[in-house]
């Protein structure tokens, strides 16, 4: 059963669609396609609606959620680590 949701086939990121425990692997679901999904082990713990991220994301990266841009890496991320603003700075109120 899927644990999360990717919006786009591009993105960098899979919401929680429910609290995710480090070590987990966690199905994430296409929503253009939900019958298409990807596994990722998570290698953090991951709240209700916050991210994790699909591939290794390095610091300077641009992020990727609806296929648009959400934020810039703050500092390298891992495949599997939780995305939030701990590790990402918006773009939408300037650099």
């Amino acid at each position: 059963m899927p644990k999360g949701l990717v919006h786009s086939k591009n993105d960098d990121v899979c919401v929680a669609t429910t609290d995710i425990r480090k070590g987990e692997e966690v199905i994430c679901a296409y929503l253009e396609n939900p019958s298409s999904y990807v596994i990722v082990k998570s290698e953090s713990d991951i709240p209700l609606g916050h991210k994790i991220a699909l591939r290794d994301i390095r610091k300077g990266e641009k992020v990727l959620k609806y296929d648009r841009v959400i934020g810039v890496a703050t500092q390298d991320i891992r495949k599997g680590e939780h995305v939030h603003v701990h590790n990402i700075k918006s773009l939408r109120w300037g650099k």
